[in-house]
């Protein structure tokens, strides 16, 4: 019975990674953690996490549930959480491999955009960075450290005053 049960784990990604979190592998925490690994380059509020969720057709998550599930991911480093200028948090998924998630905040539309696209030149020696900044930091004791590098401006369609539906049709 244990073997099929390890074997259960192993063949599913998501069970894999809560199991090795030390969290109960729910319908609810498989189903959230999937939605968000599932869309890695989106930073999702509380509140817009919950819409994307019920328009999944799965059912819904009450609030209480949700928050305290994000909540536990983040805690174990699945999750991402940063506080945008309007004080709100954000939640994406946080991949193993990466150190450092880097984004655009705009403080005129708050739109947040991940730049790993168009940092993609520069993505090695961000990681190395991220690396270097964080194994420096473990030898003087610290924990469970992830790294957020946040640019924020104005985005190029507010800089022109042109809606970014308006430009594309031109």
């Amino acid at each position: 019975m244990a073997a099929s049960k390890s074997s259960a784990i192993a063949s599913d990604p998501i069970d894999a990674l809560l199991a090795a979190h030390g969290l109960r592998r729910t319908a609810a925490a498989r189903w959230v953690l999937g939605w968000l690994l599932a869309h890695p380059e989106v930073s999702y509020t509380h509140a817009q996490l919950q819409a994307a969720l019920v328009s999944d057709d799965h059912g819904a998550l009450d609030r209480v549930t949700l928050y305290r599930l994000i909540d536990r991911l983040t805690q174990v480093g699945l999750l991402l959480c940063r506080v945008d200028t309007q004080r709100l948090r954000r939640y994406q998924a946080m991949p193993s491999s990466v150190h450092a998630i880097p984004h655009f905040e705009c403080q005129s539309c708050h739109r947040d955009s991940p730049l790993a696209g168009a940092l993609q030149s520069s993505a090695n020696d961000l990681e190395t960075a991220a690396r270097s900044a964080l194994d420096a930091l473990k030898a003087l004791g610290y924990q469970g450290m992830h790294m957020d590098l946040s640019v924020r401006g104005v985005c190029a369609e507010c800089a022109s005053g042109v809606p970014a539906a308006q430009q594309e049709s031109h």
